[in-house]
């Protein structure tokens, strides 16, 4: 008996504004500029790499290649991104809530 598997895309989970905000944060909690890059690269791709390369003021192609696991986007380009998907970064201690 053969086992059918299919290909699994995050994608097709990036389904609401909340979804993204919380992938996007899942990932830069793990403090890995590439794993940022790609998260933002998934969303990007679910609400349309096209309209969010227009949004950004960058080629679509150029926004696939700084997204890809072999891109290293500045900073500046991240911003971008991320404010054409309709995100915020927010900064943070790293320190944990005492219960009272």
């Amino acid at each position: 008996m053969k086992i059918k598997t299919t290909k699994w895309d995050v994608v097709e989970f990036l389904k609401t504004e909340e979804d993204m905000a919380a992938y996007l944060e899942a990932a830069l909690e793990e403090n890995d500029p590439t794993l940022v890059a790609a998260a933002l690269g998934d969303i990007a791709r679910a609400k349309g790499m096209t309209h969010i390369a227009k949004k950004a003021g960058l080629g679509r192609e150029s926004l696939y290649k700084a997204l890809s696991p072999d891109g290293n986007p500045e900073f500046s380009t991240i911003l971008k991104v991320v404010s054409a998907l309709g995100l915020k970064l927010h900064a943070g201690t790293g320190k944990t809530k005492k219960a009272a």
